[in-house]
């Protein structure tokens, strides 16, 4: 039996409808472009940019790049608070749960206990964790800031792994990219006196984990920063545990900010511990295994003793900006830096005191109140925060007198023993040579205080004062906005008053300016970088 033909539709079309077709469509477009050029629209324009003749051309240049990074910070913020909502939202949900078994749980005394343990100061917590890591560690790694390693160290952490028995301390000057090569090497030479150091710079920019690689970047792990000291460290860690002939912990200790969870995720090539720009990211002890014989501990950061300076709890304390006044934290960072060379770095007038300074600033930047009055506040807040994070390069000179007391000769020795001192000085000159830092010109010069003291017992924090109900911040603020309106003529007086009166409750040695400014330096300074130096005295008609 014969299959039946199948009859399809034919897709072919006479030319006269095909014609038809091609003319509607033209005469649509046709249409549509005498539509587009009646409201104006345009091509947009490329950007000329700048021209070599425009005046102040280097100045618009370095404005159009803050006004970047001032983006990607903004960016990078978000990200972090809808971070902090996500998780805020997570422990809502598990709230109830919590709350149901401890009401079950009423009559024991360990659940009692445990919610005492809720109740207590975080600070506490921390130097519980910072005790824990010191005491299952074998060899210690102090990170450093290498614009200031000297206020990065701290004397009682290093006396109490002194006392811990045979454990090693090593020195790790992290953001080593951000000091001038001849400052690093002199740092170099006067902390290898003591401890073994290693430069390092850490890589801030990688794969996340878990995420599969596809193709060529498979080899590259990191996006555009490279780790540099990355072998060095891996070497000495690697002579520890065959000295020890075990395997071995390596805790990673320091200040908020210095980058102790960006070195573990340089070793281990992978986000894995939690970084970010704000300070006291990471509250708890957390393993790192980087093989079968190394693991790594991270901690969370020193907690400074109130007893310092001003100025190292301002650079050293996460809190500092909200216990603290910010015009006090700021003015206490300025009156330790280069005037000098902070006024070539913001490109702002001359100023008398800290005030006159962040008024300057508060204009430059476009921080302006209600009325148009400068914001000093927010210029105060803008420099504690450059001079906290890895963005503004400054430096400062090594002491001229010996080590601290707490190391004799025979410690010293200790330390050093089982570590090949000269592999480790190669290693660091090729290490400073691949870095690419800051010129000498372009850096501000500061005036380290010193060692900064730490807490390391729980009883020597203090307690934390108990919060406002709401009520009562209600009446506190609609007390205060009766006093806005009732003196709202006077605003811009009342802020310079209160300015001024932050500016007199400051201790009398951050008033003196002159002993800021090292004349030697400053006539070094100028010798090697008059080219980016501008005069307006004699450049500007």
């Amino acid at each position: 039996m014969k299959r039946p033909k199948l009859k399809k539709a034919s897709k072919r079309m006479t030319c006269h409808k095909r014609f038809k077709i091609q003319k509607k469509v033209r005469e649509h477009h046709r249409k549509l472009r005498k539509e587009a050029k009646k409201r104006g629209r345009k091509k947009p324009r490329k950007d000329p940019g700048v021209p070599n003749s425009a005046p102040f051309k280097e100045a618009l240049l370095r404005e159009a790049e803050l006004r970047k990074q001032r983006l990607e910070e903004l960016k990078q913020q978000q990200k972090l608070d809808r971070q902090k909502e996500h998780e805020k939202r997570r422990n809502l949900g598990s709230a109830p749960s919590i709350e149901a078994s401890a009401v079950e749980a009423v009559g024991e005394g360990k659940e009692k206990h445990k919610a005492k343990a809720v109740k207590q100061n975080p600070k506490k917590l921390y130097c519980q964790e910072l005790k824990k890591v010191i005491k299952s560690s074998d060899v210690v790694l102090e990170v450093l800031d290498a614009r200031d390693p000297l206020g990065c160290r701290c004397p009682q952490v290093e006396e109490a792994i002194i006392r811990g028995g045979q454990k090693k301390l090593v020195l790790v000057l992290n953001k080593s990219d951000l000091v001038p090569k001849e400052n690093l090497e002199s740092w170099l030479n006067y902390l290898k006196k003591d401890l073994p150091t290693v430069v390092f710079r850490a890589s801030t920019k990688m794969r996340s984990k878990g995420k599969a690689i596809k193709g060529r970047k498979k080899a590259a792990l990191f996006k555009s920063e490279v780790c540099v000291g990355k072998e060095s460290l891996w070497k000495l860690l690697g002579g520890f545990q065959e000295a020890f002939g075990k395997a071995i912990q390596v805790g990673v200790i320091g200040f908020p900010n210095v980058g102790k969870s960006s070195i573990i995720n340089s070793l281990k090539q992978e986000h894995i511990c939690n970084v970010g720009v704000p300070m006291g990211l990471t509250r708890c002890l957390q393993r790192v295994p980087l093989n079968k014989q190394i693991t790594v501990l991270d901690s969370p950061g020193f907690i400074a003793s109130p007893r310092n300076s001003a100025a190292a709890l301002a650079l050293r304390s996460p809190a500092s900006i909200e216990e603290l006044k910010p015009l006090e934290a700021a003015s206490a960072i300025l009156s330790q830096a280069d005037a000098r060379q902070v006024v070539l770095k913001y490109n702002i007038p001359e100023f008398k005191n800290p005030l006159e300074f962040f008024t300057f600033l508060a204009q430059r930047r476009g921080f302006h109140q209600k009325g148009g009055n400068p914001n000093i506040e927010a210029a105060a807040k803008l420099l504690w925060s450059e001079w906290t994070r890895a963005s503004l390069g400054y430096y400062c000179h090594p002491p001229t007198s010996c080590g601290p007391p707490h190391f004799s000769e025979s410690i010293v020795r200790d330390m050093q023993r089982g570590v090949n001192l000269e592999e480790l000085d190669n290693s660091n000159t090729q290490s400073i040579q691949a870095l690419k830092s800051t010129r000498l010109a372009s850096s501000v010069l500061f005036h380290s205080s010193g060692m900064t003291n730490g807490i390391t017992e729980e009883s020597d924090i203090p307690e934390q004062l108990p919060k406002q109900k709401k009520g009562e911040l209600d009446d506190h603020e609609d007390s205060d906005s009766d006093q806005d309106s009732a003196e709202g003529a006077d605003e811009k007086d009342s802020n310079m008053s209160c300015a001024e009166e932050a500016w007199e409750a400051l201790p009398e040695e951050s008033h003196t300016d002159e002993e800021c400014a090292d004349p030697k330096d400053l006539d070094k300074v100028t010798e090697e970088g008059e080219d980016d130096m501008y005069d307006f005295s004699t450049d500007y008609v």
